[in-house]
Parts: structure tokens; sequence; C-alpha cells
């Protein structure tokens, strides 16, 4: 088992023939990914080192069995994709886009209401089940399979993380970007109830930053809802208030959304809370090794 994607994911990319969306999705595929059709308006009937490219997600859904999409598309375009992708039936779409607009993404939440789809991004990595399918810039090849679940804001902090466990000799079930922008698709109690369904996964670690209160309230839903060990890390104890560090959703206004306050109120709930990535990677390593 794993959570999002798995060896049952049939990949379309949406913009597979852009420079780009090629390399990754090909990289995605030479992972085991089965990647089964692109998607480029205009450019249907073409195909990328066998891959074929539709015009519409739909004929990607009707004609290759595509299940799970990949918005790989300049950001002006990347909510039409999404939209398209929603409305040809795609369960699992993941927006790797950069600088799509706050305002789309509040839309994008009220037409997925009450779907039975999963949105994750926009600007995020992806998401990966080692031996089992990637799907976006996860470097597959530094992770293991194994039974620790894997959620992030960051995505270098995803890649140095789930690194040091591969050094511990540990692995993960999923690793799941969920993205640094203010509004994104699925917030972090979203996979943490996923994790906390799927047999796979054991142990999760939850990757954190400043900016806005979804790890406070993360914090309060791993203490009403998680069975599972969670161990922590929130990444900007040196910011200063008011500067954005990174990522679009990072910005500390006054007291709220500090890394002290995360910490805090994760602690404050029985979550272990590394001050390093390593010293985080070694708190989920004692816990896995009893």
């Amino acid at each position: 088992m794993a959570i999002l994607v798995d060896s049952s994911t049939r990949l379309v990319v949406q913009g597979l023939t852009g420079s780009e969306g090629r390399f990754h999705g090909l990289r995605n595929r030479s992972h085991g990914t089965d990647v089964v059709a692109g998607v480029t308006p205009g450019k249907g009937g073409q195909d990328v080192e066998g891959i074929p490219i539709f015009d519409t997600v739909a004929e990607a859904v009707s004609k290759a069995g595509a299940n799970t999409a990949m918005v790989f598309v300049p950001a002006p375009f990347a909510s039409d994709a999404m939209y398209e992708a929603i409305d040809a039936g795609i369960g699992t779409v993941i927006c790797i886009t950069e600088g799509v607009p706050a305002h789309e993404m509040l839309r994008i939440h009220a037409f997925i209401a009450g779907r039975d789809v999963r949105l994750i991004g926009p600007n995020c990595p992806g998401a990966l089940s080692p031996g089992k399918a990637n799907v976006g810039i996860i470097p597959a090849e530094i992770f293991r399979e194994g039974s620790i679940g894997l959620v992030s804001r960051s995505g270098t902090l995803t890649y140095q993380i789930g690194h040091e466990l591969t050094q511990l000799g540990l692995g993960n079930s999923t690793i799941v970007g969920i993205g640094g922008d203010p509004i994104v698709g699925s917030s972090f109690i979203d996979v943490l109830a996923l994790f906390e369904a799927d047999p796979q996964t054991e142990y999760v670690v939850m990757v954190g930053e400043i900016g806005g209160d979804e790890e406070e309230k993360a914090a309060a839903f791993i203490e009403s809802a998680m069975t599972k060990p969670v161990v922590a890390y929130i990444a900007g104890f040196t910011a200063p208030p008011g500067k954005t560090m990174g990522h679009a959703g990072a910005i500390i206004s006054g007291s709220a959304g500090t890394a002290q306050a995360k910490k805090d109120a994760l602690e404050a709930r029985g979550v272990r809370v590394g001050t390093t990535p390593t010293e985080t990677a070694e708190l989920v390593a004692e816990l896995a090794r009893g």
C-alpha cells in the first residue's frame, strides 16, 4: 500500500511536450511510473518517446485510461489545466507549477468541494511512493521503500530528511510535498488522514515552516485523530517578521506563524520536534527501532 500514487497509477502529463514536462515526465517513467499519455492542445497524434499525446485530458482518460494528472504548464494556464483534469474525472491531480495566483486557487477549492478528487499543489515537488510510482520532481533515487510517511511544505527539506532516513537504513511509504503557497489543494491534515488509514505507514514525519497556521491545526488533528507516532520539523526559526522566505506562504505576520509558536503547539500535543533535519531523522529512527 501507499497513498496518492502507487502501482495502479496511470499518469497523464499536461505539458509533456514542453522541456520541463518532458524531462520530468520521462524521469517519472524511468522510476517505474506508468506514464500513459501527455496532453498539449493542438499536438494530438504526436508522441514523446512512445508516450501518445492527446489534445484533451478527456481523451487521455477515455483512450489511455489515465487516472492521475501531473500539471506541468506555465502559471497563466495552470488553473485551466487543473479544471480540465478534474472535469475529465481524474482522481488525483498534482500541480507542480509555481506562481498560480491565490485567487485562482480559491476558485479551484470551491470547484472541487464535494468532488471525489485529491489535488496536491501547486508549487510542490509532487508525490513519490518508492518502488511504485513517482509523480513530480522528487529525486526518487535517494529514497527507499519503507514504513515512514513524509509530508512537507518544503521540497528541499523533504529530500534532505528522506535522504537522512535512507542513510539510517529506513525507508518511506510515500513522500508528499503539499506546496509552499498560501492556498494549496491539500493540507497537512488531509495527508495525515491518508497516512493514518494506510496500512504500510507506521510512522509519519511532518515538515512545516513559518507562515500561516496549518501546523497548529495539524497539531490539534494529531492529538485527536492520529494513532501513529508523528515527528515534526519546523523551518524558519531565524526568519525576521514580515519577510517572505522562499515560499509565498512563508511569511510571519505579527506574532502569528512563527516557528516557535508551531513548535510549541506540536510539543504540547505530544509531537516530538527536531531542531535540525538530521535530528528529526534520528528521532524517527529511534521510534522505528523501538
